[in-house]
């Protein structure tokens, strides 16, 4: 969800992927459910593993969950290093609107916090060199 959110706000500046220290192998039903709800389709995503970007010039990396700070390594030439914790839905017990309104939860808050990153970068390309 973090990714769509990334380059939906910044894929003319940035080039964006994502991946995890434990990626389940598929984007999760919940996730692509709740994505479609505000119109975003996340359902041709695919679960990478971190090691898959350790050949590559990573200058941010932002974890999002659980452990994935301590997990993640340390990528070649990178410059920024971000955890922004939230509650990962998939963990969410409850009936099934329960868990509805976790991955909901999760969805808005990441919207609005990678939205306003990522408006950063496109607003820093505009500005110029400093």
């Amino acid at each position: 969800m973090a990714e769509a959110f990334l380059r939906e706000a910044a894929a003319e500046v940035l080039e964006v992927a994502s991946a995890g220290s434990q990626p389940a192998g598929h984007v999760v039903p919940g996730a692509i459910e709740t994505m479609a709800e505000i119109g975003i389709d996340i359902s041709g995503g695919e679960s990478k593993h971190m090691n898959e970007f350790l050949d590559r010039d990573v200058a941010v990396v932002i974890t999002v969950c659980g452990n994935a700070e301590q997990a993640c390594p340390v990528f070649p030439g990178q410059i920024r290093r971000y955890h922004w914790p939230f509650e990962d839905p998939v963990h969410a017990t409850g009936t099934a609107e329960e868990v509805r309104a976790a991955f909901r939860t999760t969805r808005d808050d990441l919207r609005r916090v990678f939205g306003a990153y990522g408006r950063g970068w496109v607003d820093a390309s505009a500005a110029g060199p400093a």
